[in-house]
């Protein structure tokens, strides 16, 4: 009684398994595209003084291009405004000046990298590294800074003192690196709406103190990307299952040795009738046109009259159940049989004749799988 169960179990277990063979699904391919950007938020510049005297504002502009779903490049326009300061016997000084910094960045979709691409994603979290050049101006309120500094503390500062050392004014650029990390919520196909922080590094001279280390400033912006073109494409993807083609045919040659008055040998070769030959042409859904894959079967097909001159084809056109209706399905299964007669005819020259149709609908299922029942079945014989 056990071994009746378990038996039981196991062909319930393997019927399972053939009915979820996968089918004909659909897949997203992605499309190199360009996209622009546009961006504002704040920026804090390192410093000694409080934090909320050293915040100002920012904004951004980027033009990007998407070479795979990981990575890409953009070139961006970041400035407006940084803030410095410094402490001199309990007492604070503060300035402003302006800056534009456009920079080229290598762009990494860190979503598409770990996980599939998915272009229908509504979270997509990405980092960036690049160079650039930061053009420093209107440096005015530093150099009356420092002056009053002087006056302030005549007695112990020189003139020379760590908090002018590095003093400028007019225009000044400057070497800068960046990098950083963004997060994107996708809206539509074209748009999403981004946060993205950054930390990016000058030399000592940025903001007019001399430290002995590079100076650094923070930016955090929140915008839009508007994708320019289309980003992804899709396509059919044929079953992964298919039955297993019939083997191919064989003809055997036997040599008969037969002795007569004189001893001359003769050899007489018996030619075994050919076993029949049946290919499936598979379609995908609602088509009529012959895949390059399904192709071949149609040569392996015609290659079998050729050589069986006596040999005929039987073709029979079938549409599976779960798509369209009766009057549908019939029509499309007569045509499924009429492009394979028609490519045996004018592709590979065999004679009308030699070749029938018919069509079922899907009144007839002859696969269990329904994907598999977009088919015409050929018989060689």
């Amino acid at each position: 009684m056990t071994k009746k169960i378990l038996f039981s179990v196991l062909f319930a277990v393997s019927c399972l398994a053939i009915s979820a063979q996968p089918g004909e699904r659909t897949v997203n391919v992605f499309q190199p595209h360009w996209y622009i950007q546009l961006q504002g938020g704040g920026q804090y510049t390192l410093g000694e003084i409080d934090f909320d005297k050293l915040l100002s504002p920012n904004a951004q502009v980027a033009v990007g291009y998407n070479f795979n779903k990981v990575v890409g490049a953009r070139l961006n326009v970041n400035g407006w405004q940084s803030k410095a300061g410094s402490k001199l016997n309990g007492k604070t000084y503060k300035w402003k000046y302006n800056y534009v910094a456009p920079a080229l960045d290598a762009t990494f979709n860190l979503s598409n990298l770990f996980c599939k691409y998915n272009p229908n994603r509504v979270v997509n979290v990405g980092v960036f590294a690049g160079i650039g050049l930061n053009i420093a101006f209107n440096n005015d309120e530093a150099c009356d800074a420092a002056k009053a500094m002087l006056a302030d503390n005549a007695a112990t500062v020189a003139a020379d003192d760590q908090f002018v050392r590095n003093l400028w004014d007019g225009t000044k650029t400057r070497l800068m690196g960046q990098f950083g990390a963004t997060v994107d919520f996708r809206i539509s196909k074209a748009v999403s709406l981004g946060l993205e922080v950054s930390a990016n590094t000058v030399n000592d001279h940025y903001n007019s103190k001399k430290a002995g280390n590079a100076d650094w400033y923070f930016n955090a912006l929140a915008g839009v990307k508007i994708n320019l073109g289309k980003t992804n494409t899709q396509k059919t993807v044929p079953p992964c299952c298919k039955p297993a083609p019939a083997p191919e045919p064989k003809v055997i040659e036997k040599v008969v040795e037969k002795i007569v008055e004189k001893p001359v040998e003769k050899k007489i070769v018996e030619t075994k009738k050919a076993e029949p030959l049946r290919r499936d042409i598979f379609f995908t859904i609602k088509s009529t046109q012959i895949t390059s894959n399904e192709m071949v079967k149609v040569g392996e097909i015609a290659e079998y009259l050729n050589q069986n001159p006596d040999a005929k084809v039987a073709i029979t056109g079938y549409a599976d159940k779960g798509t369209g209706n009766a009057t549908i399905n019939q029509n499309l299964s007569a045509k499924r049989a009429n492009i394979v007669a028609n490519t045996l005819k004018t592709k590979y020259g065999i004679a009308a004749n030699r070749i029938s149709t018919d069509c079922k609908g899907d009144k007839e299922q002859p696969f269990a799988v329904n994907e598999q029942n977009r088919v015409s079945i050929c018989i060689a014989k």
